[in-house]
């Protein structure tokens, strides 16, 4: 008995090496590093991917966006719940159908903020900033003026 449980846990562990082996390489993108494309919707903003596929329904997505001080995401939603992550900067936020800067909540570095779905919210970045954004595709932004 004790060699067929010896010879069974060689086998697990020869087969779990095996599967950690075949295991993909972790996904490493920092500001400096990251392949940044213009954000049309947003004039100034630049977005670069870090996992996923934002365009496909179920799917998990994370991506990077930076913008200029005074750079701004005009009053908008989504269909599905967005996760920010202030990664460098400050980033003002707002909730409604209209830009108002008086009304708007300073967010800084480690903030963390989910958004669910449909909330109407509006951005501008303070600062120079970086953020990241992740969540379950598809990722989708809908403004509220056109």
């Amino acid at each position: 008995m004790k060699a067929s449980r010896v010879l069974f846990l060689a086998a697990a562990f020869v087969l779990c090496g095996g599967v950690a082996l075949a295991a993909q390489a972790p996904t490493v993108v920092t500001p400096d590093t990251a392949k940044w494309q213009p954000v049309p919707q947003f004039k100034g903003w630049q977005m670069a991917m870090i996992t996923g596929n934002p365009e496909k329904a179920g799917a998990y997505y994370a991506y990077l966006l930076k913008a200029p001080a005074g750079g701004k995401a005009p009053p908008h939603y989504h269909q599905n719940t967005e996760n920010v992550t202030v990664l460098s900067g400050t980033i003002l936020f707002g909730l409604g159908d209209t830009m108002n800067q008086s009304a708007m909540k300073a967010f800084n570095p480690g903030t963390v903020a989910s958004i669910p779905g449909g909330v109407h919210h509006y951005a501008m970045a303070k600062t120079d900033m970086v953020i990241e954004i992740s969540g379950i595709g598809p990722d989708t932004t809908t403004f509220i003026h056109k």
